[in-house]
């Protein structure tokens, strides 16, 4: 069986990843292909119990190292024991947020830079990068309204951080794809969700003429 294909959705909170993560899949089935959906963190059974302590963390919560450090080590799980047999195996993994999540959430707004987050993800996942990571990309406006009608006042530990850190968030995540333009695709992710499913599906065209 022919090797498969890992593409990762990134962005923001609000912006749509886990609604498009699952278009997409539907997509790729419906063309033969075999899929399979996951998410960060999580996507097994240890990692599932990592995200249980990052999004609802016991006494006062994790310090930005050693949350980098608990979703390193979640990556490492996922990758090992799903992501890579799952591509190996000739499917296409779809993943809501990888790496770029921890580059962009704690490397960046966090502080901790993007050498550190990288050194923890060669250690923890052998430097494993999507072939294709679909930045989604929305105005504050439409993330407000998104959160407002998803979160109706309850968000988690790190969704529930504040604006400032949030718009950092989001430029960190402009800044990675602008330096590694041949990683990323950056969506506009405004409109209804097949209009922008319809730009991801054209986003992923010259990795799917790959596979004909």
């Amino acid at each position: 069986m022919g090797c498969g294909k890992f593409i990762a959705l990134e962005g923001g909170e609000g912006t749509g990843k886990s609604t498009q993560a699952a278009l997409l899949a539907a997509s790729l089935s419906k063309r033969g292909l075999t899929t399979v959906t996951t998410r960060e963190p999580g996507g097994t059974a240890g990692a599932e119990a990592i995200r249980a302590l990052l999004l609802s963390p016991p006494g006062e919560g994790w310090g930005p190292r050693a949350e980098a450090l608990l979703f390193a080590a979640a990556r490492s799980d996922h990758v090992e024991r799903l992501i890579k047999p799952a591509v190996e195996a000739g499917s296409w993994v779809i993943c809501d947020r990888f790496l770029d999540s921890s580059r962009a959430y704690q490397g960046g707004a966090g502080g901790l830079g993007d050498d550190a987050i990288l050194a923890l993800h060669q250690i923890g996942s052998n430097g494993l990068r999507p072939d294709l990571t679909l930045l989604i990309e929305v105005s504050p406006v439409t993330v407000a309204q998104r959160l407002s009608q998803r979160d109706q006042g309850k968000s988690d530990a790190i969704g529930g951080r504040d604006a400032e850190y949030h718009h950092n968030v989001g430029l960190a995540f402009g800044k990675l794809a602008a330096k590694e333009p041949a990683l990323f695709a950056r969506v506009n992710g405004e409109g209804s969700a097949d209009q922008v499913h319809t730009r991801i599906l054209a986003a992923i065209e010259p990795i799917l003429s790959e596979t004909r």
